[in-house]
């Protein structure tokens, strides 16, 4: 029978890596979520189980605001 008390908690390590890959979700979609104009600390609901995919839902149906961006053809 194992004891489940060995386990321990998280080290160093994996504090860094999880503020890692926090930063490579977090600052790609803040990015784009400020793109389309809306506030980047809406990347947070990333993280948050049903509400991301609600999030994405609504987000995939919302009108976005078009900017007009003038080309230049050569």
């Amino acid at each position: 029978m194992g004891d489940w008390t060995m386990m321990g908690s998280y080290g160093f390590a994996h504090w860094v890596m999880f503020a890692v890959m926090v930063a490579v979700v977090v600052y790609p979609l803040g990015r784009i979520l400020g793109r389309i104009g809306l506030s980047p600390l809406w990347s947070v609901l990333a993280f948050i189980p049903l509400a991301n995919l609600i999030g994405l839902w609504v987000l995939a149906f919302a009108e976005w605001p078009n900017k007009q961006t003038q080309s230049v053809v050569k």
